[in-house]
């Protein structure tokens, strides 16, 4: 997310800059502060989840990498399967150190400020969808990044169903106040400064719901082992 501060471009720089073991603290509304590595925002193919593994090997023709961080996925793409990729983030940070990584095509902006077209592939990783920050927007999202892809395109999305961190009880309190489990207010923190905004888990179920509602058809391409996935949203 861009801020004055982009807290999380400044926290990659400063490791690609001085890689030694440093941490980016965050945290949600639901659960504790968690210190993740900055080195994992820099991991290569081979460190990388199976399910983002698996949404690389899909990606063909030319790609769109939304919320491109340090570069990493694009830079698979663009050296290994020599696909023409464009790296995209809202954070400035995090665009110079892709470029600086060998990224060949980045563009700086959020993804509602993105016009060009006819990407055969969206690549949405590390809970891309996100972006949405709610339920309410995601129709919205789904819609703009379909002007994005080409007639045949597709979108490669992973996410989490948080319903593990509840209850019966708590999911049915969730229910009863209409308000989706899955709207967090996420925070990151780097040398003393901090940010929070909002963020969007989804379930595949309204996920599935909401992309057959924009036009999509809608595939799991597979499941991880904490209540996570990889889906397939295409023309």
């Amino acid at each position: 997310m861009k801020t004055q501060t982009d807290i999380f471009g400044k926290a990659l720089q400063t490791y690609f800059q001085n890689p030694e073991k440093q941490n980016l603290t965050t945290w949600t509304n639901l659960t504790e502060e968690d210190d993740v590595p900055i080195s994992y925002f820099f991991r290569l193919y081979d460190e990388m989840p199976a399910l983002e593994q698996k949404a690389l090997a899909l990606a063909s023709g030319k790609t769109l990498d939304v919320g491109c961080g340090s570069g990493s996925h694009s830079l698979y793409l663009q050296n290994e399967r020599a696909l023409d990729v464009t790296a995209l983030d809202i954070s400035e940070g995090a665009i110079e150190v892709a470029k600086e990584r060998g990224v060949k095509q980045t563009h700086c902006s959020s993804i509602w400020d993105f016009n060009k077209a006819n990407y055969d592939t969206i690549l949405l990783l590390m809970n891309g969808m996100g972006i949405a920050k709610t339920t309410t927007e995601l129709p919205a999202l789904l819609i703009h990044l379909k002007g994005l892809l080409a007639p045949e395109g597709s979108i490669l999305v992973d996410s989490s169903d948080l319903i593990y961190l509840f209850d019966e009880e708590d999911v049915t309190l969730w229910k009863e106040d209409e308000i989706y489990y899955g709207e967090v207010d996420y925070g990151i923190r780097f040398e003393g400064q901090s940010e929070e905004f909002p963020w969007l888990y989804i379930d595949p179920k309204r996920l599935e719901i909401a992309a057959k509602t924009a036009g999509f058809n809608f595939k799991i391409i597979a499941n991880g082992t904490n209540y996570d996935y990889l889906a397939q949203l295409s023309l």
